[in-house]
């Protein structure tokens, strides 16, 4: 029998062996709102990274209500997480050098590795007023199938 620490375990295994899933935030009515995302999501500190755009319905939405949660699956889709928590938001991009773009390359060069212009880059994220929504995980359930 898998013990409640071991069975957590594996269902954050599942999170971190993928970068794709789907971030459902609160709309003001109360109803989800759901976004499909490409995030990071580092072991050590049980915490979800997603660039997104300042503008965009989930960071209007979490900067309202924090509670978020991420959907992840198998890419068989009979084995899936998903993490619960509170999220905060970095501040907008305000300048090429400042933390939050230094943290959006970090994110970029994670997922994606080397980014062929990294001044356009950083030209870019300021354009696009993005900002790092991070996610505590807290509460963590789902299914393991064979």
């Amino acid at each position: 029998m898998t013990t409640p620490d071991a069975r957590e375990a594996q269902l954050l295994d599942l999170v971190a062996g993928s970068h794709d899933g789907v971030l459902t935030t609160q709309k003001r009515d109360g109803r989800p709102q759901l976004s499909n995302i490409t995030y990071l999501f580092d072991a050590a500190t049980r915490t979800v990274r997603v660039s997104v755009t300042a503008d965009r319905a989930k960071a209007r939405n979490l900067a309202r209500d924090p509670r978020a949660s991420l959907h992840v699956t198998r890419p068989d889709f009979w084995a899936w997480t998903v993490v619960e928590g509170d999220a905060t938001l970095s501040p907008t991009a305000r300048a090429e050098d400042d933390d939050t773009v230094e943290e959006l390359v970090e994110l970029y060069r994670t997922l994606q590795g080397e980014h062929p212009d990294w001044a356009d880059y950083r030209r870019a994220m300021v354009a696009d007023q993005r900002c790092v929504v991070r996610l505590a995980v807290g509460h963590v359930y789902g299914q393991l199938a064979p």
